[in-house]
């Protein structure tokens, strides 16, 4: 499908908004002969939905597994379709040698677009006001808030809330660091935010205290006690600095856990037990393709043949012995 620059821009910044990752693909070099030329865009979603033109055949098929891979690494790649794929691999590149291809080569750059977790960090504290700025440079959209909130506080700050009306936040993490100063009326507002992971900083001895004037106050006895405290990692941290820093660390950790939570789920079917991925090699142009997922399928002597595009399909109904036999 051929979208205009303008209309693919407008919807990666659709997707971005609605914070779901998507890859964004451009054809950095051809070629010829080849359908795209340098500069061609698309975007991939992460259902595999493309968007765009980077060309067709093994094209497209090549660059949607790819980008699937590199939404879950997040990290971006480069890649190279052409017709063969010989010994020799450029550094930093990935080859994809596929003889259903037209015959000219595309070096195609992968970028995953993901959406930055959001970081409700209540109180105003001085390990507070330092763990916002170290929370932006390890990739967190930090929200703070606390009565008397302002730039001057929190200037690294994405937002800034003057009290604890946190309904319109949707954060994955919330910190509460008040420290003494209105701990209980910022310990209510993070509850009301719904969100899976709530930390507080304080000692065990101070934090059951709270919690046990928080089951009394709220009833909600599940999320008050799924509130972590003591949080961070153990560097026998003093400073307000090495705090927020301690803090920081054990964020990070549950961010990565949870992605890795996610991977197994989705990859588990409703029974619980793990999904085992079946793959294929398309006979015509060598590429793998994963069977749960194949469009193009074909049976010749009682066996099942998959392949990634319409044309290898074509190819092999014409010709099966020849692709079978070799």
């Amino acid at each position: 499908m051929r979208m205009e620059s303008d209309a693919l821009l407008y919807r990666a910044a659709s997707l971005k908004s609605e914070r779901k990752p998507f890859a964004l693909i451009t054809v950095v070099r051809a070629v010829s002969p080849t359908s795209a030329k340098p500069g061609a865009k698309a975007i991939v979603e992460a259902d595999g939905v493309i968007q765009g033109w980077i060309g067709g055949g093994c094209a497209q098929p090549a660059v949607i597994k790819m980008a699937k891979k590199v939404l879950k690494e997040g990290q971006a790649r480069l890649i190279r379709i052409s017709p063969t794929k010989d010994g020799y691999v450029e550094e930093g590149i990935t080859n994809f040698g596929m003889a259903c291809h037209s015959g000219g080569t595309l070096d195609i750059f992968i970028d995953p677009v993901i959406a930055r977790p959001v970081l409700l960090l209540i109180g105003a504290t001085a390990a507070a006001q330092a763990l916002v700025g170290l929370a932006q440079r390890v990739g967190f959209s930090v929200t703070a808030a606390f009565p008397g909130a302002d730039s001057e506080m929190f200037p690294e700050a994405d937002n800034i809330i003057d009290g604890f009306d946190v309904a319109d936040v949707v954060p994955d993490f919330v910190i509460v660091a008040t420290q003494g100063k209105l701990d209980e009326q910022g310990l209510e507002a993070a509850i009301t935010t719904g969100a899976d992971y709530i930390g507080f900083i304080a000692s065990k001895t101070k934090s059951d205290k709270l919690k046990s004037y928080l089951k009394e106050s709220c009833g909600d006895v599940l999320r008050v006690d799924a509130i972590i405290s003591p949080i961070g990692l153990e560097i026998d941290a003093v400073t307000p600095e090495e705090i927020a820093l301690s803090v920081l660390a054990g964020l990070v950790k549950a961010r990565r856990q949870a992605v890795e939570v996610e991977e197994v789920q989705s990859a588990s079917c409703c029974g619980g037990s793990r999904e085992v991925e079946i793959s294929a090699i398309d006979t015509v142009c060598g590429m793998s393709v994963e069977v749960k997922d194949a469009e193009f399928h074909s049976k010749y002597n009682d066996k099942d043949y998959y392949f990634c595009c319409g044309g290898c399909l074509h190819r092999f109904q014409n010709e099966p012995r020849k692709y079978v036999s070799a």
